[in-house]
């Protein structure tokens, strides 16, 4: 869960995360892309609904420039208890989804993964900045910077303008 950052970060770039494997993963692989960040879990009343959409979405612009990152999180209700591993096969052969899956982290409190401590500081007016439940979303631009945020019970599909603007799409 280590996760690695400049001092200052100036955008997702600056970060190195662990995936599901354990592998560091230098989010500068991602620029130029536009991406959707989200906390995951797989026990979460939200977990079809917003894994069949994620994978819509993914599927649909995946080519054009999007890349979804989903984090598992188990601070909410304890919905996502699995291992790494547990989650990978939960994913990969009930919904299928190719969007790479990231190690669990934390998204509040002491512990907050640093890349959502980053996230977590743009300007959402009166949600704060705590993570509300699983599936909340961050919208990143090409630059690497949050641009909106969503709600949990945000339905993946219902921000599909946003990703088309962001990537220059009709």
């Amino acid at each position: 869960m280590a996760s690695q950052f400049k001092i200052d970060p100036e955008s997702v770039y600056d970060f190195t995360v662990k995936d599901a494997k354990g592998n560091d993963v230098v989010l500068s692989i991602y620029r130029g892309k536009v991406l959707l960040i989200v906390n995951v879990a797989s026990k979460c009343g939200m977990t079809n609904s917003n894994y069949t959409e994620l994978n819509q979405l993914y599927e649909k612009y995946k080519d054009k420039g999007l890349e979804i990152l989903a984090f598992p999180c188990n601070q909410f209700g304890e919905e996502e208890p699995g291992s790494n591993d547990q989650i990978l096969d939960f994913v990969c052969t009930r919904f299928k989804s190719e969007f790479p899956i990231f190690d669990k982290i934390e998204v509040n409190g002491d512990n907050t993964a640093p890349l959502y401590k980053f996230l977590k500081t743009g300007k959402w007016g009166i949600i704060g900045d705590d993570i509300q439940w699983n599936f909340a979303k961050f919208l990143v631009d090409k630059n690497g910077q949050a641009v909106d945020r969503y709600y949990p019970t945000t339905s993946p599909l219902t921000i599909e303008t946003d990703v088309k603007k962001l990537l220059g799409l009709p």
